[in-house]
């Protein structure tokens, strides 16, 4: 088992980043296993940890087909969707509601 090259926070070399800035720059790790961490300290606390992809191995993000665009659209439809009464809230609905906010709190008061 080899072990991974650490990094402060904001002190690893160029030719490393993480999944957010490889998706920033159109790639994916396209399979590569981690290369490097990085570790920024807290107090009393263990440290924030970070993985890193080369930058070099990485591929080209996979464009959308129309198939993953329907799924999407499908998925999405289902999250504005209200289970009580199955009408399009215009906004995803929380899941801490359940409902859309009309049928979550049908006895508010209204102010004019």
């Amino acid at each position: 088992m080899t072990t991974l090259p650490v990094f402060r926070w904001h002190l690893a070399p160029d030719g490393y980043a993480t999944r957010r800035q490889l998706r920033a720059r159109n790639l994916r790790p396209g399979g590569q296993d981690v290369a490097a961490q990085l570790e920024r300290p807290r107090r009393r606390r263990a440290p924030l940890v970070a993985y890193l992809y080369r930058v070099d191995l990485a591929k080209p993000v996979r464009p959308m087909t129309p198939a993953k665009w329907a799924a999407l659209a499908k998925a999405n439809t289902a999250r504005r969707t209200c289970p009580a009464c199955r009408r399009d809230a215009g906004y995803v609905i929380p899941p801490s509601l359940g409902a859309c906010v009309p049928c979550a709190y049908p006895e508010e008061p209204r102010h004019p």
